[in-house]
C-alpha cells in the first residue's frame, strides 16, 4: 500500500525544490479547519482569528478531504523556485472548466455526502463560475492568512531547502529522502520512492523528475500526487516549524547581548537558519536598513558569513558564533 513513485534514469537528474505561496494558503485554509494540525501555529491563529472569521471557507473545505483526493488545480506544483503568488493565482484562474470539474468531483466524492450536497451540487453545476469564484476566495485567503507573514515564511522554507540541497549534495537521494518524513522511503534498488498510505497509487514519472517543496502548514502529514498533467510532486513538512512563530530575543543568552548590545545579539540569534536582510529584518520587526548595518558589523567580526543565492544574499552564522550563541565557546 502507498503511494509510489517509479524514476527513470532522466528522473534522477531533475528532482528540483520549489516554494509555492499558493500551496502555503490551501494549507493553511486547511490547517483552520483541522485541529490536529494547529499545534506548532497557536500564535498565528491568535493573529489571524478576526479577519479570518470573516472569510466564508466552506467551498475550499469542501475539496479538502481529509483522505483521498484534493483538488489540485487550486494549488497546482509551481513553475520555478521563485514563483510569486500573483503568477499561481493566473494560472489557477486559467484552469480548464472541464478538467476543473473532473477534479472537483473526484474530491467530493471522497467526502460522504458532498456530492449530493447544496454546495457540492453548484460547485459541478457551473465550473466556469466555480473556477472564478474558488480562485477569487483563494485570494482573499491569502491575503488574511499568509501574506502579512509571508517573509517568515519564505525564510523558513528558503532555510529548508538550503539544508536538504546540503544533505542531497552530501548522500546523495537516499541520504536526502531519508530525512524528508517517516513516511516517505527510497528503495534505490528499484529507484521507487514511496509516501506510506491506507490506498495503492502509482506514478511513473516519465523523465518529468520529481518537485520537492517544504511546507510550514503541511505538518505532521506528509502530501503527494498531482495527477497529470501536473508535475508530480512531494511535499513534506519544513523544519524548524517549532520555532516559526516564537517572538525573536526570548532566547538570546543575556551574557551575549551584555557583549554585543541587545540588537545586535537578537540578530545573531535570529540566524538558526540562513536567511537575508529583508527576511531577518520582518522577523525582528526592524527597519531593513538597520539590520543590514548590524550584520555588516557580524560579518566583519568573522562571526557570520555571507552567500548569493539568487537575487538575495543570505547570511550564516560561523562556527564560532554558534558557539557564542548556544553558550558552548571556550571560558
Amino acid at each position: 500500500m502507498g503511494l509510489h513513485h517509479y524514476f527513470g534514469h532522466e528522473d534522477l537528474l531533475r528532482c528540483r525544490f520549489a516554494l509555492s505561496p499558493a500551496w502555503e494558503t490551501q494549507e493553511a485554509v486547511r490547517t483552520l479547519n483541522r485541529p490536529d494540525r494547529q499545534g506548532y501555529h497557536l500564535p498565528w491563529l491568535r493573529r489571524i482569528r478576526a479577519a479570518a472569521d470573516g472569510l466564508d471557507l466552506r467551498p475550499l473545505w469542501l475539496l479538502m478531504p481529509n483522505r483521498g483526493h484534493s483538488t489540485d488545480f487550486i494549488s497546482p506544483p509551481p513553475s520555478g523556485p521563485g514563483v510569486s503568488f500573483e503568477e499561481e493565482l493566473a494560472l489557477i484562474r486559467a484552469a480548464d472548466p472541464v478538467a476543473a470539474r473532473e477534479d472537483m468531483r473526484k474530491s467530493l466524492a471522497c467526502t460522504p455526502g458532498a456530492l449530493d450536497s447544496d454546495l457540492g451540487r453548484s460547485l459541478l453545476a457551473d465550473p466556469v463560475r466555480a473556477v472564478r469564484e474558488l480562485a477569487d476566495l483563494l485570494e482573499r485567503a491569502w491575503s488574511v492568512l499568509i501574506e502579512p507573514h509571508w517573509p517568515r515564511l519564505r525564510a523558513l522554507l528558503e532555510a529548508d531547502v538550503l539544508f536538504h540541497s546540503r544533505r542531497l549534495a552530501d548522500g546523495g537521494l537516499q541520504s536526502l529522502f531519508d530525512g524528508l518524513h517517516p513516511d516517505l522511503s527510497w528503495d534505490a534498488a528499484s529507484l521507487t520512492l514511496t509516501i506510506e498510505r491506507r490506498s495503492h497509487h502509482e506514478r511513473v514519472l516519465g523523465g518529468q523528475g520529481l518537485l520537492l517543496m517544504p511546507s510550514a502548514f503541511v505538518w505532521p502529514q506528509i502530501a503527494g500526487g498531482f495527477d497529470p498533467p501536473w508535475q508530480p510532486t512531494v511535499v513534506y513538512p519544513a523544519r524548524g516549524i517549532g520555532a516559526l512563530w516564537t517572538p525573536v530575543g526570548r532566547d538570546t543568552p543575556d551574557a551575549l547581548a551584555r557583549l554585543l548590545g541587545r540588537v545586535r545579539a537578537d540578530v545573531l540569534c535570529a540566524l538558526e537558519e540562513p536567511a537575508s536582510t529583508t527576511a531577518l529584518a520582518h522577523r525582528l520587526g526592524l527597519a531593513p536598513s538597520s539590520v543590514s548595518a548590524h550584520l555588516g558589523v557580524l560579518r566583519a567580526a568573522g562571526l557570520l558569513i555571507s552567500a548569493r543565492h539568487g537575487h538575495q544574499v543570505r547570511y550564516e552564522r560561523t562556527p564560532l558564533a554558534i558557539a557564542l550563541t548556544t553558550g558552548d565557546a571556550a571560558g
